[in-house]
């Protein structure tokens, strides 16, 4: 199958790997680009545990501070993945989404064991701090990355929707599926996504399609990128 991967470009490359190991012909046009925020060297002391919800939360903590012995709690496998790379030397997975890493950190530690920080993006900031300060947690969640959309399709996405070879599109979030949608719509090449089946990561993701009409949407068992393999055919020929 031949398929557009719209992630962030290093997400997007690293996904296009196990594409063309299942058989699959990438195409990586990103719909939102990641500006990590300078600043600093972060003092991680005060803190217990490092929170991190996107392997872009890992990279932007790396690049801020040199410590690798603080805890983290990654939200699922590819960010617990990419923390190890990273050279965190004590990493736990919560297998989800940010409400599963809420529940799990509160099995995990308790919170007078000290304040925990988020390595957080500008949209992500706030929502699992409020979770876990509902729960009696101290957390900082200081804005380490923005992720901004894209203002216009990339070539390669034109072009492989102009020219009918495409298959399906991967969306892993509700921001990229808007800008696909918008950027396609804008561009008139929706009656392209009649023919593609959409990859969804989730049903909030399905519902940032909006109106735009795809031959068939199908959505993730689990938020995470295995679960997105899992929807592909796995003994596919190369389009």
């Amino acid at each position: 199958m031949r398929l557009l991967i719209t992630r962030p470009l290093e997400d997007a490359q690293t996904f296009a790997l196990l594409l063309r190991a299942e058989g699959h012909d990438p195409i990586v046009a990103p719909m939102m680009e990641v500006r990590f925020h300078q600043g600093p060297q972060i003092p991680l002391k005060a803190y217990q545990a490092i929170l991190v919800t996107s392997a872009n939360g890992v990279r932007a903590l790396a690049k801020r501070t040199d410590k690798r012995d603080i805890p983290v709690y990654a939200v699922g496998p590819q960010t617990a993945e990419a923390a190890q790379n990273a050279g965190f030397a004590t990493v736990r997975n919560a297998e989800g989404d940010a409400i599963a890493l809420a529940d799990a950190v509160t099995g995990w530690t308790t919170p007078d064991a000290g304040a925990l920080l988020h390595a957080a993006g500008a949209e992500t900031a706030g929502r699992l701090r409020q979770n876990l300060q509902a729960r009696g947690f101290t957390v900082e969640s200081p804005v380490l990355y923005d992720a901004v959309p894209v203002t216009s399709l990339p070539e390669a996405a034109v072009n492989s929707l102009a020219d009918g070879t495409l298959d399906g599109v991967l969306l892993f979030s509700p921001r990229s599926a808007k800008t696909f949608t918008g950027l396609v719509a804008e561009s008139k090449l929706d009656q392209a996504c009649a023919r593609l089946t959409a990859y969804c990561i989730s049903a909030a993701t399905v519902s940032a399609l909006g109106t735009m009409a795809f031959d068939h949407v199908a959505v993730a068992g689990e938020p995470n990128q295995n679960a997105m393999l899992a929807l592909l055919p796995k003994s596919a020929s190369l389009s």
